[in-house]
């Protein structure tokens, strides 16, 4: 495939490979998509330590579609969530 490259050659072969995959990598953390799947898994993981049903799970993830995911937000929201539940 490579046609036996030179020293030379492969280190170009290299380097513009290189800058491929650092391109790749900046234009996904620029994109919502590594970012919100990060987020999403770490959302899951504070409604797990939380104890979440199934119901709260779903409901929190359509929530914070567009809020900020941390550990206090999350938790107000599964408390009043919870609140409003037992009414």
């Amino acid at each position: 495939m490579l046609d036996d490259p030179n020293a030379e050659e492969l280190m170009e072969i290299t380097a513009a490979v290189g800058l491929a995959q650092n391109y790749g990598a900046l234009r996904s953390l620029i994109t919502s998509g590594i970012q919100k799947g990060h987020m999403k898994m770490h959302l899951i993981n504070i409604l797990n330590s939380l104890e979440a049903t199934e119901s709260e799970k779903q409901s929190a993830v359509e929530y914070f579609k567009d809020e900020i995911v941390n550990n206090n937000n999350v938790q107000s929201y599964i408390t009043k969530l919870r609140k409003s539940n037992e009414i």
